[in-house]
């Protein structure tokens, strides 16, 4: 199965601005030298590239794509490719940031960067997917690289696409390079477990969280928004370790069962039914918004940017809201689901099982060495588990959420570092103080 995840998106919010206020919150937190604010907070570099592509009907249409390179400072930046219609510079600029506070959270040597181009890939052929996927990466083939950019699978994409990058790439280099992108065909030097990856860590961070609010696992009734890649995979590991989905939902809406979805029916269907849920009878037809209204245990946000804002927080009835998409909430909305005392495990921490097992493919590929599957799930439970309980011990420091804690914890790591890699006498003075 691809990566791509059909439910709604809400751009009625800018994920750029949500991220600069959580971003400065943090640094007010950790008194950031404002040198070190400036250059955290900016992007290294911003592409635009038009891509002219023959369509199968013979006609020229152009696509507009992009590649945003927040920072390098940690390691080479990484950060997935999306193919989707509402791709923009200010979402894609947003999620970059996003992937340098996600990697540094679990403490992996990357920065962050994120690429997209507008299309609509439900309805274009693999023909025309590989036309533009291999143009894509004739434009970026300077940018890309093991040591410099690697890009991964997002919405709309998957090992399809990434193996003719790497191979695209690889043509233009003269030889395989096979760690110049991660989330390819197992056979072509992927690694096992990525499919699932981000989904488990998803599970994984859910069960660490119910454990530390003191929610029994077992039998916890769990709402996912979004039943693509992540959000299947979530509810599919979740429902298998004790608790009970009890709505999930997609482009065509929502589906609610009190006594339990069956998950795995549920996943069957979809993927006989061209990739959506529709008429899906496993449960009643409920609408989005009223599964986000449901008075549950977890509910997981797995769509895109913006689903929860100030306009239906107030409407949120679950106890623990794990984030499986990047940025579901709003800003805006942070304050009010704190007021209500629910407990939000941030997307930089809870999805952030795709990039720690993307990590372990560069590895493997730059080391010509396959790990089992066993070793990818016992490394990637176990950096997920650590980097909660670093976040959970911070946010206890400093008497904030766990969205605050977790920026303060991956800014404090940037930061850190830049000033080693930067060596000025200011920061190696304060360092010195800290």
């Amino acid at each position: 199965m691809s990566y791509k995840e059909p439910a709604p998106i809400m751009h009625d919010k800018d994920p750029l601005e949500s991220m600069m206020k959580r971003f400065h919150v943090a640094a007010e937190y950790l008194n950031l030298d404002e040198e070190v604010y400036s250059v955290l907070k900016s992007s290294v570099k911003k592409i635009i590239v038009s891509l002219p592509i023959s369509m199968d009907n013979g006609k020229i249409k152009v696509f507009e794509g992009f590649r945003v390179i927040h920072s390098n400072i940690l390691g080479p930046s990484k950060g997935g490719l999306r193919f989707d219609p509402g791709v923009s510079l200010n979402e894609v600029t947003a999620l970059a940031a996003w992937m340098t506070w996600k990697c540094a959270v679990v403490d992996i040597p990357y920065g962050g960067a994120k690429g997209g181009v507008c299309c609509d890939p439900r309805n274009m052929s693999q023909s025309e997917l590989e036309r533009l996927t291999r143009a894509y990466t004739q434009a970026m083939h300077d940018v890309f690289g093991p040591d410099k950019d690697i890009p991964a699978p997002d919405v709309g994409t998957g090992p399809d696409q990434m193996a003719w990058l790497m191979d695209e790439y690889s043509r233009a280099r003269g030889t395989t390079v096979n760690a110049v992108v991660t989330g390819k065909p197992i056979i072509l030097g992927g690694s096992v477990g990525r499919i699932e990856a981000t989904g488990r860590g998803v599970m994984v961070a859910t069960l660490a969280a119910l454990t530390k609010i003191k929610i029994n696992p077992f039998n916890a009734t769990i709402a996912v928004q979004g039943f693509g890649n992540v959000g299947s995979w979530a509810a599919h590991l979740l429902k298998e370790r004790g608790c009970k989905v009890v709505a999930i939902s997609d482009i065509s809406g929502g589906y609610y069962n009190d006594k339990g979805i069956d998950v795995g029916v549920a996943i069957k269907y979809r993927n006989e039914n061209k990739g959506t849920l529709e008429n899906f009878d496993g449960g009643k037809k409920i609408s989005n918004e009223e599964l986000l209204s449901l008075k549950i245990d977890v509910l997981i946000p797995a769509a895109l940017e913006n689903a929860i804002t100030e306009k239906n927080a107030e409407n949120i009835n679950a106890k623990l809201i794990v984030e499986g998409a990047n940025g579901p909430t709003s800003h805006e909305a942070d304050s009010i689901l704190e007021k209500k005392g629910i407990v939000a495990v941030p997307d930089i921490l809870a999805n952030a099982g795709g990039v720690i097992v993307s990590y372990f493919e560069w590895v493997q590929n730059r080391l010509g060495f396959k790990w089992t599957k066993n070793r990818v799930y016992r490394r990637s439970d176990s950096i997920i588990k650590q980097a909660f309980n670093n976040v959970f011990s911070i946010s206890k420091k400093y008497k904030v959420s766990l969205r605050t804690a977790a920026y303060i914890a991956a800014i404090d790591k940037v930061s850190r570092t830049y000033k080693y890699r930067d060596g000025s006498f200011t920061f190696q003075k304060n360092d010195k103080d800290s």
